[in-house]
């Protein structure tokens, strides 16, 4: 059974750190890209990063530059993303997604039909 299970999330003050997993069982996350998706209340689903472990790419939005790092490991089937300075405006449900495409041009935009997603993780940044 394929299964993205995401975790790390909580409640965190403004200026901290996070570290959320993205954890893959039933499959192997080579060749895949691993995209990390956000969706607050009353907003549309954004895209954050991604990791391809086809090509080694990396993506980061313009929200997450200079502030987030995508990383993964093999070994453990499991994507990072470390956000660090978060700010209120963070503050969502974020998802990961394997997408078997393996490119995160496509990951972050039309996205291949089939792609796998998590439940999701609730980050809070509040004071």
């Amino acid at each position: 059974q394929v299964q993205l299970v995401e975790s790390g999330g909580g409640l965190v003050q403004p200026g901290g750190s996070l570290r959320l997993s993205c954890t893959a069982s039933g499959f192997t996350l080579d060749n895949y890209a691993i995209g990390w998706f956000r969706r607050a209340p009353e907003k549309e689903r954004e895209g954050i990063s991604c990791l391809s472990f086809r090509d080694g790419t990396t993506y980061y939005a313009d929200s997450a530059k200079g502030r987030f790092t995508i990383s993964g490991d093999n070994a453990k089937n499991t994507v990072y993303l470390q956000m660090n300075s978060l700010k209120p405006e963070d503050t969502a449900v974020y998802y990961c997604a394997a997408d078997w495409s393996g490119r995160c041009d496509i990951t972050m935009s039309t996205m291949t039909p089939g792609t796998s997603w998590g439940q999701g993780t609730q980050v809070t940044v509040s004071s």
